[in-house]
């Protein structure tokens, strides 16, 4: 009697010793019902295909299978060996000519969706290129490839004095590293001073004013200096275009020519400021308080407050001779004993404005609004001719 070992197609475990009798299909039956499968064919050990009983041996070992080729249990077997050390062995990496060796399981287990898992989860699945010594060859940054490597060993980031953090960022995103690019993102956004958005100071603004020759132009535009001390300051020919001056003290300042072209003013005092030849083209200037001012320049030279928004200032005593307030607003505006002779009114909303003991001679007042405005003690009289509104 022979007798014969009996293992499922391409496995070299669980087999079932067997007697050999009969025919052919008998061995196949007993077959069928030791390993629970619908035997079909018989393997030897070299994949040979068994169509004879005869030519079975005491002793053999036979593999069965439901109808499908051979498989080399070894191959099988090598399989299995290499997919429970596949995680533990180690690599070396060639990253830009430089080298570093850790093992597959770092590589996989940390971010299992990046890159790196992908390359190196099975052996050889993506033909990764290697040196002459079996490095894995990456054209990559090494410098920047080293943080990676350890927030994949540890999941810290430590990025070295010196090395440029966006570099290593970018590599994060180029590993497809999402949660390493999201908190390299956070560091970085932390790293940057916020914003100062707080107003200059006069000791800062005094510093700016020394370090530059008298016949240079200062660029002040778009500065905050809201509630500044500004006062009795030479700031002449300054550039203070859109500039927040909100609530300055701005007192006996010589702004003589300077821009305040759409500055903010509200609040500020100006008081026995000089601003001969100013340009306050449509500045906001509401509640400001310009008390004896001076706008008038002997040579001629106009100040301009065209499309200013005047309202409720007090300008009492100022000096405004050939003033261009053209179309601007000075509703509720105290303009009680300032000279105005020869200044453009027209279209300016006057409503509610006291111009008590104003000098309007020569002014053109036409097309302005004069609802509620107060004309008493007028040093000159005021002609139908100067305003038709």
């Amino acid at each position: 009697m022979r007798r014969v070992t009996l293992f499922v197609n391409g496995t070299s475990k669980n087999g079932k010793v067997v007697a050999v009798y009969g025919t052919l299909s008998d061995l196949l039956t007993v077959a069928s019902n030791k390993l629970g499968i619908r035997a079909c064919n018989l393997y030897n050990g070299k994949g040979g295909l068994i169509d004879d009983i005869a030519l079975i041996r005491d002793d053999d070992v036979l593999y069965v299978s439901e109808g499908d080729a051979f498989i080399n249990p070894q191959s099988d077997s090598k399989t299995s060996d290499d997919n429970s050390g596949s995680h533990t062995d180690w690599l070396t990496l060639n990253i830009g000519g430089r080298l570093f060796t850790t093992t597959r399981s770092t590589l996989v287990s940390k971010e299992p969706e990046c890159m790196l898992a992908h390359m190196f989860r099975e052996k050889d699945v993506w033909g990764n290129k290697q040196d002459e010594r079996g490095s894995y060859l990456i054209d990559r940054s090494p410098e920047y490839f080293e943080p990676i490597l350890n927030y994949l060993r540890h999941g810290q980031i430590i990025v070295n004095e010196g090395t440029n953090i966006l570099g290593v960022l970018e590599e994060a995103r180029f590993f497809g590293i999402e949660q390493l690019a999201e908190q390299l993102e956070v560091a970085i956004k932390n790293s940057h001073p916020p914003e100062d958005h707080s107003p200059l100071s006069r000791k800062e603004f005094v510093r700016f004013l020394l370090a530059t020759p008298t016949k240079s132009e200062l660029r002040c535009q778009g500065l905050n200096f809201s509630g500044a001390d500004l006062s009795r300051l030479d700031l002449r020919y300054i550039n203070f275009k859109m500039a927040n001056l909100s609530r300055c003290n701005l007192t006996y300042a010589n702004l003589c020519c300077s821009n305040l072209e759409r500055a903010d003013l509200s609040g500020a005092n100006l008081d026995g400021a000089n601003l001969q030849g100013v340009k306050m083209l449509c500045s906001n200037a509401e509640g400001a308080s310009l008390k004896g001012c001076n706008f008038e320049d002997p040579s001629g030279l106009k100040a301009n407050l065209e499309g200013a928004n005047l309202k409720g200032v007090d300008m009492e005593g100022s000096q405004m001779t050939g003033i261009n307030l053209r179309v601007a607003t000075l509703k509720n505006a105290k303009l009680k004993n300032c000279n105005l002779r020869g200044a453009t009114l027209a279209g300016t909303d006057l409503e509610n404005c006291d111009l008590s003991g104003c000098d309007l001679q020569e002014a053109n007042l036409r097309g302005s609004n004069v609802k509620g405005a107060i004309f008493e003690e007028m040093l000159t009289a005021l002609h139908m001719s100067q305003s038709v509104r």
